[in-house]
């Protein structure tokens, strides 16, 4: 009933069904239609109209006078929304792991602020999952299976991960030769990686170890895990991003070669209720063309 009572006022502007028309790019039979409607629903004729004239009736007037103000606050309204939505300016609040966000994706910040001068970030890192919808984020960066499917999503990549330990640690306790022989080892369980999912590629054989219970160490701090494996406290999987360059200089080394541990997938995630700005917009298609161009996330 809004629609047509913007066409109403329209109309009287216009002077003629004509010319809303064309103003309003509608066939004149839509417009006719739509009139006809609203003074049904309203009970009353608003218009008097002749081959050569189309005048507002009484009641037409009274509504008009009183209903066009409203349809033009409504319109001004829906242009100044138009233009923020539109304008790549303003603040982005994005929710992403700290390692994550302040490891891989600092080059990606640093770029995205170098090319778009005019926008804001505010950054909120934490390593607990954070509700996107009370928090009010424009976006967020998500490591991992997604259990919300009200939120729409968008894959950048997925992060691999590497079993590791220090040679000093090997040295003491023995190298598994298998995943059953990781219940006699020391473990070192950071969090979010509470369970460990295991595939063979020579066979497709897979395995899932509930590390929990021999875990010499829990942690949800993904560099302070990677810091005790090298400090030869125990065996540890962890993202590849986090130790590549202790495996580089061989202060860890990787276990259980044979075996590969499952990739987590990174999405870009942000909720159905809110339509996305031109400004939060690119940043998911900058984010989108570091990830495929970054050698540490698997396409």
């Amino acid at each position: 009933m809004l629609d047509d009572l913007a066409l109403f006022v329209t109309i009287v502007e216009e002077g003629s069904l004509n010319a809303a028309a064309v103003r309003e790019n509608l066939p004149p039979a839509t417009v006719t239609r739509r009139l006809q409607k609203l003074e049904s629903e309203l009970g009353y004729r608003l218009l008097n109209r002749s081959a050569r004239r189309l005048q507002p009736t009484a009641e037409g007037w009274q509504y008009y006078e009183r209903c066009r103000p409203l349809v033009q606050a409504l319109r001004q309204a829906t242009q100044q929304l138009d233009a923020s939505l539109s304008d790549i300016s303003g603040t982005i609040r994005v929710l992403a792991p700290v390692n994550f966000a302040s490891g891989l994706l600092t080059p990606a910040w640093a770029s995205f602020m170098h090319r778009y001068p005019h926008i804001k970030l505010e950054l909120e890192l934490s390593n607990r999952l954070q509700d996107l919808v009370a928090s009010g984020a424009d976006l967020a960066i998500r490591v991992g299976a997604l259990d919300d499917s009200s939120l729409m999503q968008r894959r950048l990549g997925s992060a691999g991960l590497v079993m590791v330990a220090a040679p000093s640690y090997l040295a003491r306790a023995g190298v598994p030769q298998d995943p059953s022989q990781l219940a006699q080892h020391d473990l070192i369980v950071a969090e979010p990686l509470r369970t460990w999912r295991l595939r063979r590629p020579g066979d497709g054989a897979e395995v899932v170890i509930s590390p929990q219970a021999q875990a010499r160490l829990r942690v949800n701090e993904m560099r302070l895990a990677v810091e005790m494996a090298h400090a030869g406290l125990g065996i540890l999987l962890c993202p590849l991003l986090q130790s590549r360059l202790e495996v580089a200089d061989g202060s860890l080394v990787q276990v259980l070669p044979a075996w590969m541990p499952e990739p987590r997938h990174v999405y870009a995630v942000w909720t159905q209720r809110r339509y996305l700005p031109a400004r939060v917009r690119v940043l998911l298609e900058h984010l989108a063309e570091f990830a495929a161009s970054s050698p540490l996330l698997q396409q």
